[in-house]
């Protein structure tokens, strides 16, 4: 190999009796540094929206999720949920009790749903980061408030700033026929100022965020819950603690990670980075596929070496070897200096934004977020090296063919 290297190496920056070979050899290193450069670029720009997206999710969704297998609520005053509730490895500890019901404001209405949590919500530090108008406040001095997706916002054109307009909230009574006299009897109706607007995604904001308290009241529920989130503790493993929990409770109840709490989310960004790599990959092999042509005009070229080296010995795999090292040198070269210059260019646009989406937000900067995850790095390089070896031992076979050629003329 250190002959095939060698020799190969020469013939890399000799210079050839045809300027064409130049050209398509530089054309070559030049497609698949285009190439690089944008796979790892993309990638990156595919890892920071992914991470703005799960960190806006990950703001309003725990990391375990307690809930029951069968019905809707459960009582969380057990032993075992008692001793967790002021076990040391976990932050934060909330009780929720949610139902849909009808918001009505400002003679609209629609669907909600209603989620009641315990105080120990509000621990999140990161809500604020998730409020388009208002504050995250469930309490205050004149009593409960009310907090509100973007999209429910919108449709009942709630003005969070006015404290005399309050929404309506109507849930139906539990254990009462409906009444045809009088079918306002059949509900349960309070009001609610609301003190703020949250915005994540279409499928949390049309909900309403409310003190567990209010909750009760709403629902005539007293003591069950649907749900209890658990944050932990930072150096604690949440994946640990939830298989732990999952065991002691049994098959009476579900206990859920972040992943499984949002599997469609998941998959759709996972699927979305895959398709964007396979459609570049294709481009890529395209260029890397460029080689055949350069290599294959090289041994064209050196066929007075091959025929020297031949006579001097040199077997057809050393031959062969050496116009496979030519092509991965080739292509090699131009996936290392795509993957530095993407590398650097991400930086750039981590550091100074100057890449812009075009709209501003409220929630993210309008500059293209940008993340750094090994692995692509070892994607782009292994899936270069893969299809650069196979363009390189198809254009070697050719000089194989030429010392049958030269040997049959001898």
């Amino acid at each position: 190999m250190n002959t095939a290297f060698y020799i190969a190496r020469r013939y890399l920056f000799a210079k050839k009796s045809t300027n064409a070979i130049n050209i398509i050899s530089a054309i070559s290193v030049l497609g698949v540094f285009v190439g690089s450069t944008a796979l790892i670029i993309i990638l990156s720009v595919f890892n920071g929206f992914e991470e703005v997206v799960l960190k806006m999710f990950n703001t309003i969704t725990p990391q375990i999720i307690i809930m029951p297998s069968k019905g809707k609520t459960f009582n969380p005053n057990t032993v075992y949920l008692k001793e967790l509730q002021v076990n040391k490895s976990i932050f934060s500890y909330t009780e929720v009790l949610s139902e849909n019901a009808l918001i009505w404001y400002n003679n609209k209405q629609s669907p909600a749903l209603v989620k009641g949590v315990s105080s120990d919500f509000l621990k999140n530090k990161s809500l604020d980061t998730i409020m388009i108008e208002g504050n995250f406040v469930l309490e205050n001095k004149n009593g409960p408030n009310a907090v509100i997706g973007s999209a429910l916002q919108a449709y009942l054109g709630v003005n969070s700033s006015d404290p005399f307009e309050k929404l309506q909230i109507y849930s139906p009574k539990k254990g009462v026929k409906a009444n045809s006299i009088n079918p306002m009897d059949d509900f349960t109706v309070l009001s609610i100022p609301p003190s703020g607007v949250f915005e994540v995604q279409q499928d949390f904001d049309n909900l309403i965020i409310v003190p567990l308290a209010f909750a009760r009241e709403l629902l005539g529920e007293e003591k069950n819950v649907s749900a209890i989130e658990i944050n932990v503790n930072d150096g604690i493993d949440a994946e640990t603690l939830k298989n732990e929990i999952a065991q002691k409770l049994g098959s009476n109840f579900v206990v859920k990670n972040r992943i499984q709490q949002n599997q469609g989310l998941y998959n759709v960004l996972g699927s979305e980075k895959w398709m964007v790599y396979i459609i570049l990959t294709f481009i890529l092999i395209i260029a890397i596929f460029n080689i055949i042509g350069s290599l294959t005009m090289l041994v064209i070229d050196k066929l007075k070496d091959i025929s020297i080296l031949n006579s001097l010995g040199a077997g057809k795999k050393l031959i062969k070897r050496i116009f496979l090292v030519e092509g991965m040198m080739i292509t090699l070269a131009g996936c290392i200096f795509g993957l530095l210059i993407g590398f650097v260019f991400c930086l750039l646009q981590q550091r100074y934004g100057w890449v812009k989406m075009g709209e501003s937000n409220l929630l993210v900067s309008n500059a293209y977020p940008i993340a750094f995850k090994w692995k692509d790095f070892v994607l782009v390089f292994i899936t270069v090296s893969i299809f650069s070896f196979i363009a390189s031992a198809l254009a070697s076979n050719l000089s194989v063919k030429k010392i049958d050629q030269l040997n049959q003329d001898l």
